[in-house]
């Protein structure tokens, strides 16, 4: 695995936990503040989109997953 599909796996966990544990109508409800964390990381896809800097993949690399292309056609 490479860090960059770590990276979509991990952001695509992280928001959908935080929408079960932040909408109203989910069994997993909390409070509605998971929503808040929810945005945190679109906003950190967003940055990352744009500087190319993204914190969780330092620690993925020190992991020892190894740098890859990411394509959407593989």
């Amino acid at each position: 695995m490479t860090i960059e599909r770590a990276i979509r796996l991990m952001a695509g966990f992280f928001v959908m936990l935080s929408l079960a544990l932040g909408v109203e109508g989910s069994p997993l409800f909390v409070s509605k503040w998971f929503l808040a964390f929810t945005a945190f990381v679109g906003l950190n896809l967003f940055q990352s989109g744009i500087t190319g800097f993204c914190p969780p993949s330092f620690l993925l690399r020190k992991m020892g997953l190894k740098e890859g292309g990411a394509s959407c056609s593989r």
